[in-house]
This record gives structure tokens, sequence and C-alpha cells, in this order.
């Protein structure tokens, strides 16, 4: 839309392909080439085969497929109902206020997640409150680690709303609890419908603080793609890599249907 003259469009492609096949397509494929295969000694993956999916969609890896949805959608409701309260409430603190909870909520990810996820385990390893072993501790860590993207996605939709609107329910007698959920939160849907969708996407790929908390009862799927590389199985790993893709990107596409519909209304 900024560039209007047709040679100016093309070289806009141009740069926009040199830059996102080589850094994201390229890596993409590769994968998917490498789960349909079974041997890769030349430029190009030989063998084509399906059985690495029928690993990566059966027993173990279907479990943990099932356990990064469970967790993934646990944590991002949970980062969603408290990063949104934590915005609403910071948007009606003072300068100070506001700025101990962007700081308070961003402080997860200016560190790095093995932290988070040390500091998890520390924490709720002992009594009186005793997670570890439990699928409750990767769940509270994969919490802590994307709330701040709910928080910051609704703090910053909660500055672009217009007050006229609350400021006219408020002169015409609304009580504040109609005015959040009459008002407020319909204005917000598409901000938190976006901040939902991050937040699962996020969770469903989270490795780092994962590995050091889950048990072996709850194993999600990045930890079965890490198990599988590891003991070299590359293209089962790829196969499941792949159906993790699928997955997200499965969900991503309803959240964006719903937020689409609630731009509309």
């Amino acid at each position: 839309m900024l560039v209007h003259s047709r040679t100016g469009k093309w070289a806009t492609w141009a740069v926009f392909l040199l830059l996102f096949v080589p850094l994201f397509a390229v890596p993409l494929l590769v994968i998917l080439a490498a789960s349909f295969s079974t041997n890769w000694s030349g430029a190009l993956p030989s063998g084509p085969t399906l059985k690495h999916y029928d690993a990566a969609t059966a027993g173990d890896s279907l479990q943990a497929l099932t356990t990064s949805l469970v967790t993934a959608v646990t944590a991002g409701l949970l980062a969603l109902v408290i990063g949104s309260w934590a915005a609403l409430a910071a948007a009606s603190l003072g300068r100070r206020g506001k700025r101990f909870l962007d700081a308070l909520f961003m402080l997860p990810v200016a560190v790095p997640s093995v932290v988070v996820g040390l500091a998890v385990l520390v924490a709720f390893s002992q009594p009186p409150v005793l997670l570890n072993g439990t699928r409750w501790i990767v769940i509270l860590a994969h919490t802590v680690l994307v709330t701040a993207f709910a928080y910051t996605s609704v703090s910053a939709a909660t500055v672009r709303l217009d007050p006229m609107y609350e400021q006219a329910a408020a002169s015409l007698g609304a009580r504040p609890s109609y005015i959040l959920w009459r008002i407020r939160l319909p204005l917000l849907l598409p901000s938190l419908t976006a901040a939902a969708g991050l937040c699962f996407a996020l969770s469903m790929g989270e490795l780092s603080a994962t590995m050091m908390l889950y048990p072996p009862d709850w194993t999600p799927l990045p930890v079965q793609i890490f198990a599988a590389t590891d003991r070299g199985s590359l293209f089962t790993g790829a196969a499941v890599a792949v159906v993790l893709m699928a997955a997200t990107l499965l969900v991503l596409f309803g959240v964006s249907r719903i937020r689409t519909r609630a731009s509309y209304r």
C-alpha cells in the first residue's frame, strides 16, 4: 500500500522473498521433507515413506500431543485471565504503579526460560505447596512464561480504548461491573483472542523449562521431539515436529476465525 510504482512493488517482493525463504521457509521445508524420508545422504532426501507418521500419531507421541494440547490450553487460559486482569488493573493505576506491574510481568521473559523452570522447581518442591512430580508444575511454569504476552497485548489494547463509551455508560448510571462485562471486555475481545492464540502457541513450543520439570507421565511433545533426535531418530523427530506444527496452526486458525468474527461485531 505504501509503494505505488510497479518497479518498487517488484523490488519489495524480491526483498521479502530473499529474506523469508532462507530464514523461514527453507528450515520448515527441510523438516517436512525429512519427515517423509528414510535417508538423506545427498542434496535431496530419498526413500519416501509414511512410516514416520505412524510413529508420530500413535503410542507415546499421541499421548505427548494430548499432553501438550492440555498444557497449552490450560496455561493459555490461566495466563489470559491473570494477564488481562492485571492489565485492566494497571490501567487504573498511576504511572509508578503501572511501571511496577510492567516490570513484574515482563521479568519471566527477561531471563532465560530455564531460570524460570529452576525457580519453579525450587519453590514448589517442598511443603506447603508440593507440585514437583505432578503435571501442575509444568502447567504453572508455562503459565508464568506466557502471562507476560497476555499482559502486554491486553495492556496495549486498553490504552487504545475510547473512554467515551465508558463515560456515557457511567453517566447513565451503569455500575462498574456492568461497564466491565458489557463494554470493556467486548471491545477488548479481538485483543483477548490474539493474546490467547499467542499464549497457546508459545506454550506448545516450550522446551527449556519443561525439561527440568516434567514427570514421566506428563511428557509434552517438544520433549518427545528432543528425545527422538537425541537417540538418532531424526526422521521420526521431524515427523513429530510436523505434527506439532500442524496441531498448533490448526488451533491458531480457529482462534483467528473467532477473532475475525469478533472484529466485525
